[in-house]
């Protein structure tokens, strides 16, 4: 079994990571996936709030009563509320991060939309995996390969000196609490059977530049081993019925609107496009924003700051993403997985939505010797 770093460093190691042989020649394949061991919970999660953005205070404070996030995870700290963060007010934060966050934290959700970036790089990346100024030189250059992709346990702070990071971002405070409501709703929904299936919609386009993963994108069809979920196959031309979606992935600069549709709780959605994690766009100027997928109803989202060219490596890879997710773990986690080189890549949502998360009482259960 291969992680994302591997599958995706290059063509040697691409070539290792062989999907299902029952595939005919050309045909779409499954991804051989890892099993993951553990989930960051509510426990394990650091919350840092900006004292200095009224939206910061008010959704962080509400994330954690809802989530019961420890008081001592908590950092609150005072930020500018602009897009990018210089070098030394980014440093200065990472610091004050690193050395109050207590050691049993093992992933961060920041509650602002604003700051996103630090230069060319996204913040949650920053402080996730470090600055890569380097990037700023040549932002379509190979990035740092997350080591993330290669870690499969719940404790990547203890073992990596990495905390998988996300934004709790939207365009209001109404807006972001009616995120964090689909985040908990989702918790546990999918975790058995259920007489209509999850739907997970991977959408090719006539964009050549953008559409480059649809040579990633799985069989249509049921998932195997996952009762709850099936995909669909579809085209960005003729979409049919959006039914119960849990997953949408695609690749244009502007995803046709309404984004409507049957949004389970939960969903995670997507777009390959230069600029969606830009995240002070308003609506309809330029390329499509990332928080244009929130307001549809979808739970997190990925998107770049900075020009990455169109590099698989810089954007979630499909399968990787899905059966992360369906194997039970976070929104975090799972698109955090999912993204090999993520120095430019902003991931926004609910960090633990987790509906495929066995119950508690199940997973105590499951772990008893």
């Amino acid at each position: 079994m291969l992680g994302l770093g591997a599958a995706l460093a290059g063509p040697r190691a691409a070539q290792a990571a062989e999907p299902a042989a029952s595939a005919a020649p050309g045909e779409p394949r499954w991804l051989r996936v890892p099993k993951f061991y553990g989930r960051i919970t509510a426990r394990e999660l650091g919350l840092v709030i900006n004292t200095s953005d009224p939206y910061s205070v008010a959704v962080g404070e509400h994330y954690a009563r809802r989530r019961g996030i420890p008081p001592e995870h908590i950092l609150r700290v005072q930020l500018p509320v602009r897009a990018s963060l210089t070098t030394e007010e980014f440093r200065a934060l990472d610091e004050a991060i690193r050395s109050q966050m207590p050691e049993q934290v093992h992933g961060l959700a920041l509650a602002w939309t604003l700051p996103y970036a630090v230069d060319c790089n996204a913040l949650t990346s920053a402080l996730a995996i470090g600055l890569q100024p380097q990037v700023c030189a040549n932002s379509c250059a190979a990035t740092k390969v997350s080591p993330y992709t290669q870690y499969f346990g719940a404790r990547p702070w203890l073992v990596l000196g990495v905390r998988p990071t996300m934004q709790i971002a939207a365009r209001s405070v109404p807006a972001a609490l009616a995120l964090i409501e689909r985040g908990i709703a989702s918790d546990h929904t999918l975790a058995t059977p259920l007489p209509t299936p999850a739907r997970a919609y991977f959408a090719a386009t006539p964009d050549t530049t953008r559409n480059v993963r649809e040579r990633l994108f799985p069989p249509a069809g049921p998932v195997p081993g996952v009762p709850a979920l099936e995909v669909a196959r579809v085209h960005s031309d003729s979409l049919p019925p959006m039914r119960r979606i849990l997953v949408y992935e695609t690749g244009l600069a502007r995803v046709p609107s309404p984004l409507g549709g049957e949004w389970l709780p939960g969903a995670l959605a997507d777009h390959l496009t230069s600029f969606g994690g830009q995240l002070d766009k308003p609506v309809g100027d330029g390329q499509m924003n990332i928080l244009d997928w929130i307001d549809a109803g979808a739970t997190a989202s990925y998107g770049s700051v900075s020009e990455p060219c169109n590099h698989l490596q810089k954007f979630p890879h499909p399968q990787m993403l899905l059966l992360a997710y369906a194997q039970g773990l976070s929104a975090l986690e799972a698109y955090w997985h999912s993204v090999a080189w993520p120095a430019q890549g902003v991931f926004v949502g609910e960090p633990l939505a987790a509906p495929f998360a066995a119950p508690p009482a199940a997973a105590a259960s499951a772990s008893t010797p």
